[in-house]
């Protein structure tokens, strides 16, 4: 799939606007009818530092990263910190030329901006150039800039030479400025576009890449990342609070709901720290709202104490986990999937909560709406978990889609009419939490209801919710809130909405399982193994918590070697499946990636390739292959 395809990477200082030259590029492919998918690069600075976007487009659907790219738009870093070759961190200015060369395909494009960048001071550049067969442009971006508006519109004059090079039209890039800006601005821009491609088209043309160019799409296209997703979904299925503090990544989904909930008559509240913000939370959905809050791992960390509150006092919540490289602060912009165990096991006690994990962006709305329904018609905190890959790339999908309902019902509670008719203390006081319901779930009263009066304890309690710590009803509750998980799961099953994703033939010899935004990789590793004569198939798991026993059971009987693909170090995935599936651990080995990158396809199918035809080396030194028994 390299032939048919342009990977854009615009490369410069954080501060330049590459993410929004890069969206404005995207679109501008999508409304062309093609597929698009984006993969972005940020420093955890301020301001400052070397940053890039790919975009990958393809008359095909795209679905991840591809291996590499092939086009390269260079600006240089014009907020660089030093650019002296001695200084800690190197030449900064010159990192986005000098930093992106080893994914660069052979016979690529490269395009820089000599009004910032030169060659020559970039080692064994030429050689490079010659060995790979790379095609070099360079073009004053910023004298353009200068000349005909203001220095920042290099972007503008970046694009312009992209789309020269590549045989491209500017009118998509023209309907987007007036749809954007207006005046001198869009007067200024449309004058740097135009001077920027006439030059570009005048050059001698050395290269044979050209865009990929596809029929309008058959539906309208909406381009979204999972935050962006995710929070619709959440609206859509009532929610109209949010708490939060910001921490990257989560500070998307909290941006975006706190943008829009004002609009819909809803409240959202930063708040001191991630403990305030899961405990507003959770006073929220008590007094009857939905409600959500969420942090990264960090912040999540400190959640742990509210979150056992809302399981024992069983209040609908649903909290957002978006995972990071840590430990600590880790590596804040770069994608990590080692935050499952912290999610499945934190807070005190036996565990009662659902954790799903979307492996792509429509699945983040889906399950953004489950989470909320499951969560309000169980009185059980549901987790979302995503991570910093998932919910910053971004990606085309069809607007029919969303078109959904939207579902404003506080699911398991009780109306004034109901609570009359329901069992009562002789005190007058409401059973809340009955020892009896068979699913687990004892309908709950909205504060203020008549005759729905309760004490809500984080200490165990009667049905009354009065402290109380005879062991009778210990067992008796306990019992009966994981009686939850149980029908939860039967519930889940039951559904028309697949949350385990099965990928491939039917069939097929080995398996590949994968959670998380890993998901959309492996199924793009599985086509290429499969067009390579092999036997592959896959099982993509959003469940965590419970467990989708049956679903991976019958997926790990038809296979006779699987590879667990997953980003962390530690097989935490595979960890999970060996403890609730142990008889299978034979079968599993794991593939992971762990340096702040995630996984291109590539390294997925060689990773097969050496599980199933022997040999002690990893695909590439950025991944590791760990058996789970050993040898």
């Amino acid at each position: 799939m390299t032939g048919t395809e342009l990977i854009w990477r615009i490369a410069g200082g954080s501060g330049d606007g590459i993410d929004s030259t890069s969206q404005s590029f995207t679109k501008a492919l999508m409304r062309a009818g093609l597929h698009v998918f984006t993969h972005r690069h940020y420093p955890s600075r301020i301001r400052g530092g070397h940053t890039y976007v790919e975009v990958r487009a393809a008359e095909h659907e795209v679905k991840s990263r591809g291996d590499g790219y092939n086009f390269l738009l260079a600006l240089g870093d014009s907020f660089a910190r030093n650019p002296q070759d001695e200084a800690y961190y190197g030449n900064e200015e010159a990192k986005p030329l000098s930093e992106n060369l080893d994914d660069l395909r052979e016979g690529g494009v490269i395009v820089y901006d000599e009004g910032l960048l030169d060659e020559s001071e970039i080692d064994d550049f030429d050689q490079r150039v010659e060995d790979n067969d790379w095609h070099v442009y360079p073009m004053d971006l910023r004298g353009i800039a200068r000349e005909h508006g203001r220095e920042i519109m290099r972007n503008t004059a970046g694009v312009a030479v992209t789309a020269a090079l590549l045989g491209m039209e500017t009118d998509p890039f023209e309907e987007l400025m007036s749809d954007n800006m207006g005046g001198d601005i869009l007067e200024d821009n449309l004058t740097v576009l135009e001077e920027a491609y006439q030059q570009t088209a005048e050059l001698e043309h050395t290269h044979e890449l050209e865009a990929p160019t596809a029929e309008p799409h058959d539906d309208q296209q909406v381009l979204l990342n999972g935050s962006n997703a995710l929070a619709y979904g959440a609206i859509d299925e009532g929610c109209r609070f949010i708490a939060g503090y910001p921490m990257t990544p989560w500070t998307d989904v909290f941006t975006i709901m706190s943008q829009h909930l004002p609009e819909l008559g809803g409240i959202s509240e930063q708040v001191e720290d991630e403990i305030a913000a899961a405990a507003l939370a959770i006073g929220a959905s008590h007094a009857g709202a939905k409600a959500m809050s969420g942090s990264s791992g960090g912040g999540f960390a400190l959640m742990s104490e509210p979150l056992g509150l809302a399981e024992m006092t069983e209040t609908p919540l649903v909290l957002v986990e978006a995972m990071r490289a840590g430990p600590s602060t880790g590596m804040p912009t770069k994608p990590e999937q080692a935050d499952l165990e912290h999610v499945l096991y934190t807070s005190q006690g036996d565990s009662n909560r659902v954790v799903f994990a979307p492996g792509n962006v429509a699945e983040c709305y889906d399950q953004a709406r489950e989470a909320f329904r499951v969560a309000y018609e169980y009185q059980i905190p549901a987790v979302i978990v995503i991570d910093q890959k998932l919910s910053g790339e971004m990606t085309n999908v069809p607007e029919s889609h969303f078109d959904r309902e939207p579902n404003p019902d506080l699911g398991s509670t009780l109306t004034e009419e109901e609570i009359a008719e329901a069992p009562h203390h002789a005190s007058g006081k409401f059973n809340r939490f009955q020892h009896d319901p068979e699913n687990g779930v004892s309908p709950r009263s909205i504060p203020g209801q008549e005759g729905g009066r309760y004490l809500a304890s984080g200490n165990e309690h009667t049905p009354q919710g009065h402290i109380s710590e005879d062991p009778d009803n210990r067992v008796a509750q306990t019992d009966r809130r994981l009686r939850k998980l149980d029908a939860i799961r039967e519930d889940l099953d039951s559904t028309d909405l697949d949350r385990q994703t099965a990928y491939g033939p039917d069939d097929a010899d080995y398996g590949i399982l994968v959670w998380g935004s890993q998901q959309p990789t492996v199924e793009e590793a599985v086509d290429r193994l499969n067009d390579d004569g092999h036997s592959v198939k896959a099982l993509g798991v959003s469940d965590l918590m419970p467990y989708p026993k049956q679903d991976v059971t019958e997926f790990l009987e038809s296979v006779e070697e699987c590879l667990v693909v997953e980003m962390n170090a530690s097989a935490q995935f595979r960890g999970l499946t060996q403890k609730e599936l142990g008889r299978f651990g034979e079968k599993l080995t794991s593939l992971l990636k762990y340096n702040g990158n995630p996984f291109e396809p590539g390294e997925i199918v060689e990773g097969f390739d050496v599980q199933v035809n022997g040999g002690s080396e990893p695909p590439t030194a950025q991944v590791r292959l760990e058996p789970a028994t050993g040898d």
